[in-house]
């Protein structure tokens, strides 16, 4: 039977792809079965070489899987389903790494990518630790790399592959039984127009070594459980969970960030199903780090530890079905659809709880425990309180979060909250209050015995707290009694850690890590509150027209809140006047410039004034897709964006032609402005193909200036075959257009048309809000990382140590 030949493919890369990726699984399994022998075997020298030569040739095919599907999407090779779901010709290179991890394929090859080089630092770092460890985070390599084999096995499909032919995946679609099918795929279907942002670029790898970063306490602990050393994976597991928390926590911040930035919500975080998934694991891995410190030191809560960073990485798994199994449906922006590896995801979950269960339930005898309770004016007491607390904001989360879960399982009908974010910080509040309090108390505190001295000083900075905080409270005109005691309990965070630093700044930099992290939390605190609590609608209509069609609440607030602009007719918002001056089009964004004025409220004079270019792409199947944009101050950011644009904006029909005859040096006045006609340019380089080959192909060189910005401009005029061609230019940000017609060589002068586009029903209806000191919350973050730094390095130091007697 000859098999069809189809024109065009290039199946090398799925093929060099595939082999690849069966390797990588093959290896996996080799890698894992080698270590967990050479792990019970110490002595048998051969089986630790198997393994390291698997996890090699694993490490090699990772690579290589990677570098294929970069290929293939680079390369805009379409007849593979997944260059052609996830990327496009028009793409920017930044926004084709974007491609890569958009779908469940690419960014579960991010994560084996991410575990894989973890893997290597650990075979360096790990000591007796290694062969037990390894074997753990091979096994967790066997789960991920078969979510990429994509072959069926009777009636179950193993996997989904990046690698999949496009004919393949929409086989019954009438153009693939063509054999020159290609030819007819002109471009591939695109990035999420909600992905094309710079931080969609950094946030994801970030994240995702976040995630692949718990496995390593996970293993250790795992591997402790194993060998019966219940005390001495304790040295080398904090450095990574330290790691963990600031990797995944600096994560979760960058997709706040990103949602800042390139969705029109208004906010930084809002609660989102998938949000929550990233943020559950993040604080019970705080949790388990702070019971993890306290076992150090005191001897005490090791079984509460050994919970809380087992539970960690199956939260991890948790998180991965929730947000790819399709479970979540329509409740979150950022669920993967489910391409049917729902049973597989449970059984890589249920795989890893067997395990730790099954070890923690037959060594739980023989863990240490202490039979003392802890004092209640210790630092190990209130850390302990303190995770508890923490265990239990996650418990609530992960409750609200697991409601499309719980009704799928048990057959119930329960409703998510009708106001997201008004449930949630109604129970997360008091436990941030409670956190932000505990920050300053526990290390105010010693472990195992105190003073009264140290009570006293306690008390002192409690009352400077009070103080500062109430001064606060009048200078951010705070209200409400819950965002009082939030404010307060920043405060003393903040001055309470700050009050520890004196070895720090005399030199013994590795002290400060905690209080500096903790500053930091305190001021991250401090900003949410205030940003939320404080952020003001600027653009409330006042002219009583109606916008938006409709009697329910949502839209009435759509109406009261957003502002009708028409081109160039300024409209006073608050302490702004501001106008709609037009758009320009960057790649495929509508950029619409809006330009405020500042304005002195007692004498109308103008203060200060700025551009802002809110942008919008018109995507084909999701409408307007609006990115705001944000003027930063110090103390607060002006965010916009726009809401409607009309639909006659995608045209583009131009009036008032003139037509001009002009020599070098001659100006041209328009209504937009003027031009001056620089120079006339016979040598035009890197002319596209419509300009070759023509017996005549000329420039007309021009500045164009408008109120208040120059651009440049170069009509073009050819002749080709007898035929005389023009081409425009076209100023968007002006909206003018240059048309090059003529030639006349004895007066040495050109004909140039110009032509204004039609503003007439030009409009944009936009959004402001000002977030008053969310620079805080940014900063926050910042001092946070860097209290993480300084206290892996103190516990890296330890760990040194330890491993050198």
């Amino acid at each position: 039977m000859n098999e069809t030949i189809f024109q065009g493919e290039h199946l090398i890369f799925g093929n060099l792809g595939h082999l690849a990726v069966v390797l990588a699984f093959g290896t996996s399994i080799i890698a894992t079965v080698a270590y967990f022998f050479a792990a019970k075997n110490n002595s048998e020298p051969s089986w630790k070489k198997i393994a390291d030569l698997a996890f090699y040739v694993h490490t090699f095919c990772v690579l290589s899987i990677v570098a294929i599907l970069f290929t293939i999407i680079h390369s805009h090779l379409f007849e593979y389903h997944y260059a052609w779901q996830h990327s496009s010709r028009d793409l920017p290179v930044q926004y084709m790494i974007s491609c890569f991890w958009e779908g469940q394929e690419g960014s579960f090859l991010l994560w084996i990518f991410w575990q894989m080089v973890i893997g290597n630092i650990l075979l360096r770092t790990s000591g007796k630790w290694t062969n037990p460890v390894m074997s753990i985070v091979m096994l967790s390599q066997i789960a991920l790399t078969s979510m990429l084999i994509g072959v069926k096995i009777f009636e179950y499909k193993l996997g989904s592959s990046p690698f999949e032919l496009l004919r393949n995946a929409m086989g019954e679609a009438p153009i693939f039984k063509r054999t020159d099918y290609l030819s007819k795929i002109v471009d591939g279907n695109g990035l999420n127009p909600l992905l094309q942002n710079y931080w969609m670029v950094i946030h994801p790898p970030t994240l995702f070594f976040g995630f692949a970063t718990t496995i390593i306490p996970f293993a250790f602990a795992i591997a402790s459980l194993w060998k019966r050393d219940y005390t001495g994976w304790l040295k080398p597991a904090l450095p990574w969970a330290l790691i963990s928390v600031m990797v995944l926590g600096t994560g979760i911040i960058m997709g706040g960030f990103w949602a800042y930035e390139s969705l029109s919500f208004g906010g930084y975080w809002a609660w989102d199903p998938v949000e929550n998934a990233s943020l559950i694991p993040w604080i019970i891995l705080i949790a388990g780090v702070h019971v993890m410190i306290i076992y150090k030191a005191t001897g005490n809560s090791l079984p509460i530890a050994y919970m809380l960073i087992i539970g960690t990485f199956l939260l991890v798994l948790y998180a991965t079905f929730l947000t790819r199994s399709g479970v979540l449906g329509n409740s979150s922006v950022h669920s993967f659809t489910d391409l049917g590896m729902s049973g597989q995801l449970l059984v890589f979950l249920f795989m890893f709880i067997i395990l730790a269960t099954v070890l923690l339930i037959v060594r739980w005898k023989e863990i240490p425990k202490s039979d003392k309770d802890e004092e209640i004016y210790t630092r190990e007491f209130w850390m302990l309180i303190g995770s508890l607390v923490l265990v239990i904001s996650a418990f609530q989360i992960i409750i609200t979060t697991s409601i499309p879960v719980i009704n799928k399982v048990l057959g119930t009908n329960l409703a998510p909250p009708a106001d997201v974010i008004s449930h949630y910080n109604k129970w997360q509040m008091p436990m941030a209050i409670i956190i932000g309090v505990l920050t300053a108390v526990a290390h105010f505190l010693k472990f195992k015995k105190n003073v009264p001295q140290t009570i006293k000083k306690m008390g002192v900075y409690a009352i400077i707290s009070i103080i500062v905080a109430v001064g606060l409270m009048f200078a951010f005109d705070i209200k409400n009694w819950f965002y009082i005691g939030l404010l307060f309990a920043s405060v003393f965070g903040i001055i309470g850690n700050a009050s520890l630093l004196k070895p720090f700044f005399t030199g013994k930099l590795k002290t400060g890590g905690s209080s500096i992290a903790h500053i930091g939390f305190g001021i991250l605190l401090m900003g949410v509150l205030v940003s939320s609590a404080n952020k003001k609608v600027i653009s409330v209509n006042q002219t009583g027209i109606t916008m938006f069609e409709g009697k329910d609440e949502k839209t009435q607030k759509d109406n009261a809140e957003n502002l009708f602009l028409e081109r160039g007719k300024p409209v006073k918002m608050g302490d702004y006047e501001i106008s709609y001056l037009g758009d320009s089009v960057q790649w495929v964004n509508n950029y619409y410039r809006v330009h405020y004025k500042k304005l002195d409220v007692k004498t109308g004079e103008v203060k200060y004034e700025f551009d802002l270019y809110p942008n919008g792409q018109i995507n084909p199947k999701m409408g307007l897709v609006a990115n705001p944009d944000t003027k930063h101050y110090l103390s607060h950011d002006v965010f916009t964006f726009v809401s409607s644009v009309p639909k006659q904006k995608e045209e583009g029909k131009y009036i008032n032609e003139k037509k001009h005859i002009v020599k070098v040096g001659d100006t041209i006045y328009t209504n937009n402005g003027f031009a001056i006609l620089e120079k006339i340019n016979s040598n035009i380089k890197d002319a596209g193909n419509e300009l070759k080959n023509m017996e005549i192909l000329i420039g007309a060189e021009l500045k164009v200036y408008t109120l208040d910005k120059v651009y440049s401009a170069m009509p073009i005029y050819g002749v080709k075959q007898g035929s005389v061609m023009a081409f425009d230019a076209v100023v968007e940000e002006a909206n003018l257009r240059f048309k090059f017609t003529g030639v006349d060589p004895k007066e040495g002068k050109i004909f140039i048309e110009t032509a204004e586009k039609d503003d007439s029903g030009d409009f944009i209806i936009m959004k402001a809000i000002v977030f008053p000191w969310i620079n805080l919350v940014w900063a926050g973050t910042i001092i946070m990382i860097i209290g993480f730094l300084f206290a892996i390095w103190k516990r890296l130091e330890e760990y040194k140590r330890s491993a050198s007697v």
